[in-house]
């Protein structure tokens, strides 16, 4: 077991990791509309709008795992707060400049859903960091 440090964190990382998740789980959303199993307009679904999240953090996590060899813990945190923070700054600089915006969204929503991204993230962040540890000890 490998301890964590916030000092282990790359920004960087973070960033193409949340890039990552979030065109994995819109890439899972057009095949699943594509499929039937989601409707276009944005009505019901929800468990497979989940799952497609789901699969997209941990794509997500995965890469920032492999990629940064420690903390994959801390990076899947970050990649979740990360949305937070992407979140409130589309609804203050682009949603008030349009007049959309989705604030009304409850808060155990978007709690729950931040702790998806977060759970997906972390497991997909430990096998990513093993999976890279496993090649460069195989490599020297």
């Amino acid at each position: 077991m490998h301890a964590e440090h916030l000092r282990d964190v790359r920004l960087g990382t973070v960033a193409l990791g949340w890039f990552i998740a979030a065109a994995v789980t819109s890439l899972a959303v057009f095949a699943m509309i594509a499929v039937g199993l989601l409707m276009s307009d944005g009505t019901g679904g929800t468990a497979w709008g989940l799952l497609a999240t789901a699969a997209g953090f941990f794509a997500g996590g995965w890469f920032a795992g492999w990629r940064a060899c420690r903390a994959p813990i801390l990076h899947a945190v970050a990649i979740g707060l990360f949305s937070l923070v992407l979140w409130v700054l589309a609804n203050l600089v682009v949603g008030q400049a349009v007049g959309i915006h989705t604030w009304e969204v409850g808060a155990a929503y978007v709690a729950g859903l931040v702790l998806l991204q977060i759970v997906a993230a972390a497991i997909g962040g430990h096998l990513g960091s093993r999976d890279a540890r496993r090649a460069s000890a195989g490599a020297s």
